[in-house]
């Protein structure tokens, strides 16, 4: 008793691990009591016992025990804590459970198993059964298997790995125990029921009886779909509401979804894959080709053997598959021809997917040998391509099917109509497109009037299959000509197909169809069809010879397909290349004669094999006009170039003649439909003319021509083929020189590298020094594709070729690759792909290292030298290493395949000598580089290794490691490293050293991840270890990577995580993860989709910057903040109610938790007022200081307390700057959120962040100004305006930051500044700017001087108060300053006037000093030699200008003239409204004129009671107006107020007019836009306009969409009216935009709507149906170049990047659309170099990053097509390439642009641009010099300009100045005068050239020059325009043909009689 008391006293835990059996008892049974009394689940207690429930279960007491299990199971079942125990737990009750044999043990150890599942631990509960299954006891084996089954049962297949189980089910059915066989035939009916027909095939090897029983007890179970009884504790409300649907009566929809899903699992993915490549005989190549019919029969029942095997290893099977393929196409005994076949048909079931790849080798084999009749063959076949149809897609081959329907073998037609029919059963409307359908239907509608019965009725099958597939009205069009008969053949034949998809369990039905490999079909037909949806293009088929661009869709890897076609390497795995390849049979030379007779004239068929060479050259003129006349369709290219090549042929001896004949064959090549039996024909002569020297570049010419037509890579082989078959030289060397071009040209991608390398390698050999260095030349090319990798080919070489190279190599080192300039339309579409994007827009070719051939080094991996490596004594361990190394280096490439060397390497990095880990790790280095993409295999033997070395406790190694680390991981990506527990593990070593390097390492990587595997979750519990570890290395370190882990695995997981730490841990952990999550970084492109779907339609229109539209509804800088903050707020409530349920330290800290889930600001009504009034009666202090006091910081202290929340006031008013850093972070999580109290609050907000700008401490002040950013950008939004008050107690403080000597902080505070000019009058904001230029600080004065340029550089001269001329003298007084910088700035604000003003400012800035009035004039001359400010000054300008005379131009539009349809009045108030959303914008604020604002308003006012008749237009005496211009001498200094007064009298009238443009009445609308063409039309009175032109222009496109949508649609309208009107708009915006100065008055979002109409109109198939649509149309073309080249360059780029983020977000957008709007942006992209001086950058960047924003990397790739992801690549990369590292000054419109997506892409590009500066020094050093001189001679130059224009200016010295320039002009013929010009009016831009035609006549004798009101000839410059939406450039007479149409209209010509009479022309 003594002992029983001794143990009694002991508490619980320690009675559970007492010796005695009955103290354990006795402990069991209380601590079953204390868990049952435990509610809440996270209680400590729980812990207490988290290492005894292992012993509860293993005790060794049979009775004990039982307590033990009914304990553990209600502790599993409660404890938040029991998955730690899984394992342990499990793995005791299989050991020491399942074998007792108590049936009660046996049922609670399956329930704690159960138990644990159901915590969400199956899979290591799942992965202890399993281990189980080995365990020799059948009694374990038994309850093992009852436990997974009853899993299954209740938990279903979703969460119980079938896989695994399946894998053993065999071995299990093979037990000698009988129990474990009936176990295991239970097992597989209850899999059965879960997966059906997919476990047959597993389980096809068992004994036969076994087999028979389990089919009848399948047959027994019910149909119906299973579904689980038990969920999961996260499914716990899906298990009530399926309880609550069954309640109902809704049972069957209850689980309907799940039991849809559970069938879908394919019998193939169950099945392990057979490696058998290695297993054919080892003459099996040998015997394939014996003479005996008996050993190639061997050989392939050899093969016929293997493939039988359901599942195939991927591998290389091309060798295979083309030794197969050779005894079907040509083996003459039939009998292998079947076997072959069935071979085939093995392969492609076995393989599927992997096997497309080569389809297109196979299907013309096979299709060609249906010619065979015998039916077994036949069967053979037809089997072989059904299953080789499921590999690939209809689309890729469609071009071999429809080559071989030609045949003229019926059963060949027979046969591959019926296989088209059955191909079809497979597809859907949107797997079998229009475009796929149309060639099908052609071809197929030749058979049905076939002679041969057979191939009539199949061909009725294909059609009547495709009728039902894809309906009547998509067949219809293509069945118009076939007559009644057979249309109800085919109709009949329809009804009787059952279709694959027509079922609704379409997958079943496919499994049941196919037994011998249940669920291929359905599985390989749904990627099909996914892949065909993929590629789906207007060009459907691909290239027959290029077998690379027949995979299913885009390939998943970047590795070549082996190809004996030309085509060669296969494309890059971010480029989905699709060609239609043109399939044309050879013709034979009478019939190429026929068809050339049928489109050539006579004669010049006659004349072609003439003697006389001018016959010839006559012949070839007239052959020349008539290819130019023909159309696509009706060129027969194969005839005309055969016709070109008859005698005498390519070997023509006039040069004239030649040059003429290789013309005409790029002509045929460019227009006709030219295919690759044409260019064969040719090819061979051009290769022999391409050396000579008067016909070599028109040879060139016809091959790039051909090149285009029949893609690059074909064309490149098969010149370079011809070329090194010759002997010439000189050919060889120019047809390198012409590859070297085409690849600029055309790209990289899909190029034949070993090819090409061989070419090159043949030339680098020859003796012709020519053809040594164009091989050169074009090894540099490839370089520029193909990065130095490429240098490994030729090692081999003489070492002074290969410096020859390198040094060819260096020239190239750093540049980027030319953007493909041809190819890209006709040739590329939409590709997906899986990789990472490339931050260069280059195009394939980095896969290179790929087509090295990799040496097998296994064999050389001998036990010898394991053995050398494992010896114990190092020097001999030091020479196996050496042995390895020597071997790597040899090889250069291998294979993956080392044999033991993985093993043996392994120890070596354990080694005790530190020399030799090194240089195992150096080994690993090379292995890494050798084996490339494969060394991911080795990662978990040899990878986590080398990790486990960054913990040694030496430098240079840990070092070391690391660099092999990373080695690897630039070979692997970084998926192999997190996947599984070995990182986890690696972690979870308490090794400082470890820790360090390896979340140093995790930090560096995870950012650049688009997403990581779900096990990083299991780094987690370690890295909260780190943050509290005793190094501070450490935790600093996990520190730096805490942001990245949540970055990727979300703040709610990693809060989560804290579940399992000790309470002080755990609060110290959460508040390092809300820092964390303040800082933590912009999510990568995956999550970001998901992340914006919350945020519906109105969050994105919040928080964007002020200068962006309103309508793009983008979240720009702080996009990521409002997600985690909604889901924070949505969240409230239920984080309430967990806390409760948290052991929490203390209740202070919980009411502390509720306190802070209020809002954040109190709205107290009339408060603000309240405390402005007090301030003004002086009952407060004002808030003016120059050090906060404490009285001030007390008064807004208690100001606070009634509108602040406690806490909030508390941290903002701490001593700690820690404290007020949170205050911050909570403010900014509150903003959206709380707005009306931000704003109630705001003067409290703001004086309180004035107290912060005298803070010490930086990071509270970044902090603040960041919120000010936010802060600014929401006020905008809700287009709230500061009060005098807010204004004038916060600007003045936030000004003394602006001479912060950071410059973050700079750029900061001026941004702020520009916001707030949104919410504040600029001219208010001008005298506290004005105040800061005071300040003794000279970076403020500086700042201050340059943020008033801004001022008025954008709000005119009306901001400068109180008046201009006394702003502008206190800035010039800073010309004067000490220091440099703000000299600048003065001068700098100075020189903006002076563009907005001209000389007025001189008067204006009063007297200067001699020095600072010449330091003035030097900085404007300078200036004025930068065009890039004057037109952006002068579109400013006018809106100030215009204000004045607003009052009388209203007075003159209230006349009985104007009246306008109340449907146009909502077009004007619905454009108004969208005017107003782009206030967001700085430009955009100016976009609509002042004048036609006020038009607005009139128009909605009128009350519409007079109506304008058409002759009182007649009235406006338009040439009497412009009077004042035509003054005799004109002067500069008179064009200003000439103008002025012009434009006030006029401005009525232009508004009128204007608005009669947008009239419902097309006669209105003409008769308007007349009278505004006659204006335009003539250069002195065009000037007019200027002001107007956003009027006109929102005029215009607002009646081009009242033409779209009403006047198209109305069939009583004549079109000729329409057109008519077309013609008129389209003439007067041509003259208009070539009008340079009014062109660049148009506004960003004017000219957005203007090319949204435009292209709108291009894309309106109705127009092309008109018999003049065409003529519209080719205007449009040169209106839209004309608009991209001559407007405002910054405008028209932003407009088109916005109207391209348009098209991409609306779902009804055309993709023709987009992809017209990106043309136009390439267009813009090659305009660049040419005017990137006078593009705003910061805008332009501020606007991509908008886009990017908006379309992450990932949305862009999920485009069906890949141009958008280009374009903006293009363009990016083209910015960098001319701004250099400047390009990131720009970026000051970005809000946090860190967490710019744009900034790291600029940074990587500009890194890479970067590597190139160093092999540039030299040259530039040598250029250095003469730059110098040419700089200096053109400063000389420009001054001497400066004073003859200085001269023109002025009234004395007007002539002489001209006499100068003209004699000046004459000297100099190339002399640039442009630059002095453009920041001139239009008017003295006339008044120049007149000036100087005049002397021309004058010193010619040619007398006086007409006057501009003479009739002038047309003087409009003729523009090819380039875009690539249309194919042809039409003349400028043929664009021109609407005007002409507006022109002769009987109303123009009698109005122009009128106004010229009253000028006295006629």
């Amino acid at each position: 008793m003594g002992d029983d008391s001794e143990w009694m006293k002991l508490p619980v835990d320690q009675k559970c691990e007492h010796k005695l059996w009955k103290a354990r008892l006795s402990g069991y049974e209380e601590a079953l009591k204390i868990f049952q009394k435990i509610k809440d689940e996270k209680s400590p207690e729980w812990s207490k016992f988290l290492g005894l429930i292992k012993k509860f279960v293993t005790d060794s007491n049979a009775v004990v025990q039982l307590k033990g299990l009914e304990a553990a199971l209600v502790y599993v079942e409660n404890a938040h804590v029991a998955g730690k125990t899984t394992g342990e737990v499990v793995s005791g009750v299989v050991s020491k459970v399942f074998n007792q044999p108590k049936a009660k043990a046996k049922e609670l150890g399956i329930e704690i198993c159960l138990m644990y599942i159901e915590i969400e631990k199956g899979e290591a509960v799942q992965e202890e059964l399993l281990k189980g299954l080995d365990n020799k006891n059948p009694k374990i084996v038994v309850a093992c298997i009852e436990t997974l089954r009853k899993a299954l049962s209740e938990f279903g297949s979703k969460i119980i790995l079938l896989k695994p189980i399946i894998k053993v089910l065999p071995k299990l059915f093979e037990s000698r125990e009988k129990a474990v066989r009936d176990e295991a035939k239970l097992i597989a009916v209850e899999i059965y029921r879960w997966i059906r027909d997919a476990l047959r095939p597993p389980l096809q090897n068992i004994n036969s009886v076994q087999l028979k029983e389990l089919e009848e007890e399948w047959v027994k179970l019910p149909t119906g779909a299973p579904k689980p009884s038990r969920f999961l504790r996260s499914q716990q409300e899906l298990e009530a509401k399926l309880e609550q649907q069954q309640s109902a009566g809704g049972d069957a929809e209850g689980g309907g979804d799940d039991g849809d899903e559970v069938p879908q699992i394919d019998a193939y993915e169950l099945l392990e894959a057979v490696e058998i490549l290695s297993k054919l005989p080892k003459d099996f190549y040998d015997k394939i080709e014996a003479k005996k019919w008996q050993e190639r029969k061997e050989a392939l029942e050899a093969v016929e053997v293997l493939v039988k095997n359901p599942k195939l290893e991927a591998g290389d099977y091309a060798d295979l598959v083309k030794a197969l393929k050779k005894v079907v196409g040509k083996d003459t005994n039939v009998m292998l021809v079947a076997l072959a076949a069935k071979c085939l048909t093995g392969l492609a079931v076995g393989l599927r997917k992997k096997f497309g790849q080569y389809a297109g080798h196979v299907v013309p084999t096979i299709l060609e040998k249906f010619k065979e009749k015998k039916p077994q063959v036949v069967q053979a076949l037809q089997e072989a391509i059904d299953a080789i149809f499921l590999t690939t897609t209809l689309q890729n081959i469609s071009e071999d099917v429809l080559a071989v329907m030609d045949n003229k073998n019926p059963t060949i037609k027979q046969q591959t109509s019926l296989f088209i029919a059955r191909s079809f059963r497979h597809c859907t409307a949107s797997t079998l497109p229009k475009s796929l359908l149309k060639p099908f239907c052609a071809a197929l509608l030749k058979h049905i009037n076939d002679s041969a019965p057979e191939v009539r009725d199949a061909a009725f099958e294909a059609l009547g299959t495709a009728l039902k597939v894809v309906g009547e009205k998509a067949v219809n069009p293509f069945l118009a000509d076939v007559d009644k008969l057979k249309l109800d053949k085919i109709k009949e034949c329809s009804e009787k197909v059952e279709l694959v998809h027509g079922k609704k369990a379409g997958l079943a039905a496919d499994k049941k169809e196919f037994k011998p490999a249940p669920g291929r079909t359905a599985a390989s037909g749904a990627a099909g069809d996914k892949d065909t949806k993929d590629i789906s293009a207007p060009k459907p088929g691909p290239s027959k010879k290029a077998p690379a661009t027949k995979a299913g869709g885009p390939p998943k890897k970047g590795k070549p397909a082996v190809s004996g076609g030309a085509g060669g390497t296969g494309t890059k795995n971010k480029k989905g290349l699709e060609t239609k390849e043109i399939v044309e049979p050879e013709l034979s030379i009478e019939v190429c004669e026929e068809k050339a007779s049928a489109v050539l004239p006579a004669t010049c068929i006659q004349l072609l094999d003439s003697s006389n060479w001018k016959e010839r050259l006559a012949c070839m003129e007239e052959f020349q006009k008539a290819v130019e006349l023909m159309d696509r369709t009706e060129m027969p290219c194969q005839a005309l170039v055969r016709m070109l090549a008859k005698k005498p042929g390519w070997k023509e001896t006039n040069f004239q003649v030649m040059q003429m004949k290789l013309h005409i064959v790029a002509l045929i090549a460019q227009k006709g439909n030219f295919s690759k039996t044409s260019a064969q024909i040719v090819l061979d002569g051009l290769v022999d003319k391409i050396g000579d020297v008067k016909c070599g570049n028109n040879a060139k010419e016809a091959m790039t021509a051909i090149a285009e037509a029949c893609m690059l890579p074909w064309t490149a082989e098969q010149v370079m083929s011809m070329a090194f078959s010759q002997k010439n030289p000189k050919n060889q060397s120019e047809t390198l020189n012409w590859l070297s071009n085409a690849i600029k040209e055309f790209g990289f991608s899909g190029l034949n590298v070993k090819a090409f390398i061989s070419n090159v390698k043949t030339a680098l050999a020859a003796t012709n020094p020519a053809v040594r260095t164009s091989a050169i030349t074009l090894l540099g090319v490839m370089y520029l594709y193909v990065g130095p990798s490429l240098r490994m080919f030729f090692e081999d070489e003489k070492p002074a070729l290969l410096s020859q190279i390198d040094a060819e190599f260096e020239k190239m080192q750093g540049q980027s690759p030319p953007a493909p300039t041809r190819g890209i339309s006709k040739h590329s579409i939409s590709g997906t792909d899986e990789g990472e994007d490339g931050d260069e827009p280059d195009e394939g070719g980095n896969d290179v290292v790929d087509l090295l051939p990799r040496t097998e080094i296994s064999d050389k991996i001998t036990s010898e030298l394991v053995s050398k490596i494992g010896d114990k004594n190092w020097k001999i361990r030091k020479e196996g290493l050496d042995e390895v190394a020597g071997i790597i280096n040899e090889a250069k490439f291998i294979q993956p395949n080392i044999g033991e060397l993985p093993t043996a390497l392994k120890g070596r990095l354990n080694d005790s000598n530190k020399i030799l880990v090194q240089q195992t790790l150096n080994i690993l280095q090379q292995l890494a580089v050798a084996m490339g993409p494969n060394i991911k295999q080795h990662v978990k033997n040899l990878g986590i290794p080398i990790i486990t070395v960054l913990g040694d406790s030496k430098n240079n190694v840990r070092a070391a490691a690391l660099a092999t680390v990373n080695a690897w991981a630039e070979q692997t990506g970084m998926k192999e490293w997190l996947e599984g527990e070995d990182l986890s593990e690696e972690l979870k070593k308490e090794n400082p050293f470890l820790r360090q390097e390896l979340l140093g390492w995790l930090a560096e990587k995870l950012p650049s991840l688009r997403s990581t595997p779900t096990d990083l979750i299991l780094c987690v519990p370690h890295l909260y270890s780190c943050l509290e570890d005793r190094n501070g290395d450490v935790r600093k370190k996990a520190q730096d990577a805490l942001p990245f882990f949540m970055m990727h695995l979300g703040y709610e997981k990693m809060a989560k995580a804290t579940g399992k730490l000790k309470p002080t841990s755990k609060d110290q952990v959460l508040a390092m993860l809300e820092k964390a999550k303040a800082n933590m970084p912009a999510k990568p492109a995956a999550s970001a989709k998901a992340a914006s779907k919350p945020m519906g339609g109105s969050a994105p229109a919040k928080f964007q910057p002020a200068s962006a539209p309103v309508e793009d509804s983008v979240s720009s800088t702080v996009e990521p903040k409002p997600d985690p903050k909604k889901a924070k707020a949505l969240g409230v409530s239920s984080k309430a109610k967990s806390a409760q349920g948290k052991k929490v330290p203390s209740k202070t800290s919980l009411k502390e938790d509720e306190d802070k889930s209020g809002p954040i600001f109190i709205v107290v009504p009339n408060g603000k007022e309240q405390r402005m009034k007090d301030e003004k009666g002086l009952k407060v202090l004002k808030w003016n200081f120059t050090t906060p006091r404490d009285e001030y910081i007390e008064q807004l202290k208690t100001q606070m307390s009634s509108c602040v929340a406690k806490w909030l006031q508390d941290e903002m008013f701490h001593s700690d700057f820690q404290h007020h850093n949170k205050a911050l972070a909570v403010m900014v999580d509150h903003l959206e959120s709380e707005k009306e109290g931000v704003i109630g609050c705001l003067d409290l907000i703001l004086k309180w962040l004035t107290l912060r700008f005298f803070d010490t401490n930086t990071s509270v002040l970044m902090k603040a100004l960041e919120y000010l950013k936010l802060l600014f950008t929401l006020l905008s939004e809700e287009e709230y305006h500061l009060t005098e008050n807010e204004a004038s107690s916060f600007i003045p403080y936030l000004i003394l930051k602006v001479g912060e000597p950071k410059d973050v902080i700079r750029k900061d505070v001026r941004a702020i500044l520009n916001r707030m000019c949104l919410v504040y009058p600029a001219s208010k904001m001008f005298p506290f700017i004005m105040e800061g230029t005071k300040s003794k600080n000279s970076k403020q004065r500086a700042e201050c001087l340059e943020e008033l340029g801004c001022l008025v550089e954008s709000y005119g001269m009306n901001v400068c108060q109180p008046t201009p001329g006394k702003a502008l003298k206190e800035i010039a007084i800073h010309i004067g300053d000490r220091d440099n910088a703000v000299r600048n700035a003065a001068l700098n604000t100075i020189v903006t006037v002076y563009n907005v003003h001209g000389d007025q400012v001189f008067k204006l800035i009063g007297t200067l000093s001699e020095k600072d009035m010449s330091m003035l004039e030097e900085r404007i001359k300078r200036s004025a030699k930068r065009p890039s400010a004057a037109p952006i000054k002068q579109v400013e300008e006018r809106p100030q200008r215009t204000q004045s005379i607003n009052s009388n131009a209203n007075m003159l539009r209230k006349g009985p003239a104007e009246d306008m349809s109340s449907k146009l009045k909502i077009m004007y108030r619905t454009y108004r409204i969208q005017a107003r959303s782009m206030s967001g914008h700085p430009e955009a604020a100016q976009m609509v004129r002042r004048e036609f604002q006020l038009d607005l308003d009139e128009i909605e006012n009128d009350n519409g009671t007079v109506r304008c008749e058409m002759p009182e237009l007649v009235q406006h005496k338009l040439d009497d107006i412009f009077e004042p211009v035509l003054i005799p001498e004109p002067k500069i200094r008179a064009v200003s107020p000439h103008f002025d007064d012009m434009h006030s009298n006029t401005a009525s009238t232009i508004n009128f007019i204007i608005s009669q443009v947008a009239s419902g009445d097309i006669n209105t609308s003409i008769q308007a836009l007349t009278q505004i063409d006659e204006v335009l039309r003539q250069e002195d009175k065009a000037e007019a306009m200027s002001g107007h032109i956003d009027q006109f222009l929102i005029a215009t496109f607002m009646q081009l969409r009242l033409i779209y949508n009403t006047h198209m649609a109305d069939e009583k309208l004549e079109k000729d009216e329409i057109i008519k009107l077309y013609s008129c708009i389209i003439g007067n915006m041509i003259s208009l935009f070539q009008i340079e100065s009014l062109a660049r008055e148009a506004s960003t979002g004017v000219l957005k709507d203007l090319m949204h109409g435009l292209i709108t109109l291009m894309l309106d198939s109705r127009i092309e149906d008109l018999e003049e649509g065409q003529q519209v149309i080719r205007s449009v073309n040169l209106l839209v170049v004309k608009v991209l080249e001559k407007s405002d360059q910054t405008n028209i780029l932003s407009a088109l990047l916005v109207l391209l983020q348009d098209s991409l977000l609306a779902t009804a957008s055309s993709p023709k659309f987009s992809e017209l709007v990106m043309k136009c942006l390439w267009r813009m992209v090659r305009l660049l170099p040419d005017t990137i001086n006078s593009i705003n950058l910061d805008r332009i960047l501020l606007d991509i990053h908008i886009f990017m924003k908006v379309f992450p990397k990932e949305k862009l790739k999920q485009c069906k097509s890949e141009f958008p992801i280009r374009t903006l690549k293009t363009l990016l990369h083209t910015l960098c390439k001319l701004k250099g590292p400047k390009i990131l000054d720009h970026l000051t419109m970005i809000d946090n642009k860190n967490e710019s997506e744009l900034e790291a892409h600029l940074c990587r590009m500009m890194k890479h641009s970067m590597d190139q500066t160093g092999s540039k020094s030299d040259k530039e050093t040598e250029k250095g010099a003469s730059r110098i001189d040419e700089k200096s001679s053109k400063a000389k130059v420009n001054d001497f300009l400066a004073e003859i224009f200085k001269k023109i200016g002025s009234k004395e010295n007007t002539k002489e100045g001209l006499a100068e320039l003209y004699e000046y002009k004459k000297k100099y013929s190339d002399a640039d005068i442009e630059p002095f010009l453009k920041n001139s009016s239009q008017f003295f831009q006339s008044y120049v050239e007149r000036g100087l035609r005049v002397i021309e006549m004058e010193r010619e004798g040619k007398g006086r020059i007409p006057s501009s009101t003479d009739p002038c000839p047309d003087t409009s410059v003729s523009v090819r325009p380039s875009l690539k939406f249309v194919i042809y450039s039409p003349p400028l007479d043929q664009a021109n043909h609407g005007m002409s149409i507006c022109r002769h209209s009987a109303y123009y010509t009698s109005r122009k009689n009128i106004l010229r009479s009253w000028r006295g022309i006629i």
